[in-house]
């Protein structure tokens, strides 16, 4: 028997009018939900305090952001409307980077342990498979290009990371309905079930998704493109022989002109999203007797037989939209409260855990008085060109799987159907799900050295290569890597006293943050950051590559360092 939950929304999707939202009872078929009990916070107790920052949201971007400041000691309120962990899968895909991310940030290796990792996929044009691709990937990196796995397992396992720090408060069943602010503090408005209440932060992260209600307070609007192909995701449990990754269907028999798409997640539930055309009607198409009905005949067509049920049905249209800035004085926005992207490259959660990332040590550091608040501006920079960038990737796969337009459907309708005979048209249908970005333009990005043939430039992530072995295993860049800043010096004969001499320093400018020094003697890594004696890179807290050098010196590095972090001010003053 079906266990079905109809909902509406999906990161970097549209939700649906007449849909229940995140208080519609759902009994799943693969997940325990826990309900929080409502607790009266201090505010409704007579207290009035200030709190260093609140996060409204605590979805995976708001749950990392949090995170990432209680590792630095910030003090935190988190504000989550619902009384429990996202109601449904949603967001599915998790990418490497977002892995690399959670275990930086102490949420541990269950993502990877529970997900489904997978590697490729295939796609079919009518009956005829016109694509058999593998990600492309240094098969020497920690962790798996993409894992499936639900947005409800994301979201537990931070939380249950979240509550080992004192110094964090999660506010189940409290909703933020409006939030105002002056330059030295702001005010949300929060309505509970036993009331409203004022809550005073120094900061506010909204994390409160695509119908962002800071967003709206303050008046901001999102930008860009809304597409009209129309699409429902069915999750249903089946045991099936089929192995993981990504499976697509162009004018499949059993949908002609449409669209299919297919994943398995873990606990043998399998993702289904399928196109509606524009003459069928959502209400009617949304109606779980019809579900079943198609999603039975397209399991016919392609050979599966066993029994299945259906766990969850979600309607979606893709929006392709971006704040122009992601800071509004003392209020910053990330995930869908700042851009929407379209699902087909696994790029809406992840670009959101990206963008937590990034605030979340800046934050830190303001919010603790080691840095100035214009440092929160590169935050804005950084991550709207990220968001431009994934909306770019993400619309050229949406025209290609939903052709807005006759031109784009004849164009699809020609790359198919020479796509199976001649191979050398397939990689136009290659979905390019995992292509890393590079931060093109910030202080805190420098100027690259010229010299350098490959390896990550300035603005990459710092690929995690094993580096080692010690007792426990393997030892991967990423374990090497400080809390703050890193030097990793490669055959650096002088990096004892290159060492002490950056300290000193430190010590003398006032440096507030950390630079470690790691030296690195291992042949494969040297390799893959075309290293000669005496190579440098400095590397980020949030692991992105900030500079690279062939000969380095303190003197030069820590005021280039400083001028980046606090501004030229800032460094005449310290100096």
């Amino acid at each position: 028997m079906d266990r079905i939950s109809i909902l509406d929304g999906v990161s970097g999707m549209a939700s649906t009018e007449g849909i229940s939202g995140s208080g519609a009872r759902y009994d799943s078929l693969y997940f325990d939900y826990v309900h929080h009990p409502f607790e009266l916070p201090p505010e409704m107790r007579g207290d009035a305090p200030v709190h260093q920052v609140v996060v409204a949201g605590a979805g995976p971007v708001g749950l990392t952001v949090a995170l990432e400041l209680a590792r630095r000691g910030i003090e935190v309120v988190v504000l989550e409307e619902d009384d429990t962990v996202n109601r449904g899968s949603r967001a599915v895909g998790t990418a490497r980077r977002s892995l690399e991310i959670f275990e930086r940030i102490g949420a541990g290796t269950r993502f990877v342990e529970t997900g489904v990792s997978w590697k490729g996929g295939r796609s079919y044009y009518r009956d005829k498979l016109v694509l058999d691709f593998q990600v492309q990937q240094d098969p020497r990196l920690k962790h798996p290009p993409m894992v499936s796995l639900a947005q409800c397992h994301v979201e537990q396992y931070l939380y249950e990371a979240l509550r080992a720090y004192p110094n964090v408060s999660l506010r189940w069943s409290s909703r933020l309905e409006h939030v105002e602010q002056d330059g030295e503090r702001v005010t949300a408005r929060v309505h509970t079930p036993s009331g409203s209440y004022a809550l005073h932060a120094q900061w506010l992260v909204a994390c409160d998704g695509g119908r962002s209600a800071v967003r709206r307070s303050l008046g901001k609007e999102l930008r860009g493109s809304v597409y009209e192909g129309r699409y429902l995701i069915v999750d249903i449990q089946m045991r099936s022989k089929e192995p993981p990754g990504r499976r697509v269907w162009f004018d499949p028999p059993a949908f002609p002109g449409a669209t299919i798409i297919m994943h398995k997640q873990p606990f043998d539930i399998w993702r289904i999203d399928y196109q509606l055309l524009p003459e069928e009607d959502l209400e009617q198409e949304i109606q779980p007797k019809r579900v079943r009905e198609r999603v039975t005949e397209f399991l016919a067509s392609i050979g599966e037989t066993a029994d299945w049920q259906i766990d969850w049905i979600s309607p979606y249209r893709a929006h392709s939209l971006t704040l122009d800035d992601y800071r509004d004085g003392r209020v910053l926005f990330a995930g869908d409260a700042a851009h929407l992207v379209p699902i087909f490259g696994a790029r809406g959660m992840n670009g959101g855990v990206d963008d937590a990332h990034n605030l979340g040590w800046k934050l830190a550091w303001v919010a603790a008085g080691q840095a100035p608040p214009a440092l929160l501006d590169t935050y804005s920079i950084e991550r709207v060109d990220a968001a431009r960038q994934n909306m770019a990737l993400a619309e050229k796969s949406t025209r290609f799987m939903t052709p807005p337009t006759r031109g784009h459907a004849v164009m699809q309708e020609a790359v198919l159907s020479l796509a199976v005979s001649e191979a050398f048209v397939r990689e136009l249908i290659n979905p390019r799900q995992v292509t890393e970005l590079r931060m093109t333009g910030s202080s805190l990005r420098l100027a690259d050295d010229g010299s350098f043939g490959h390896g990550p430039a300035p603005g990459a992530v710092c690929p995690n290569l094993p580096c080692g072995a010690s007792a426990g295993g393997t030892v991967f860049l990423h374990d090497r890597l400080g809390r703050d800043f890193t030097l990793l010096a490669f055959g650096d004969a002088g990096l004892g006293d290159k060492s002490r001499r950056l300290d000193a320093l430190r010590a003398s400018m006032g440096v507030p943050f950390g630079i470690d020094a790691v030296a690195l003697d291992d042949a494969g890594i040297a390799g893959a950051f075309d290293v000669r004696p005496g190579t440098a890179y400095l590397v980020r807290p949030d692991g992105h590559v900030m500079a690279r050098w062939r000969a380095w010196e303190p003197e030069t590095v820590l005021p280039c360092l400083v001028r980046a972090v606090r501004g030229k001010e800032e460094l005449d003053h310290a100096g």
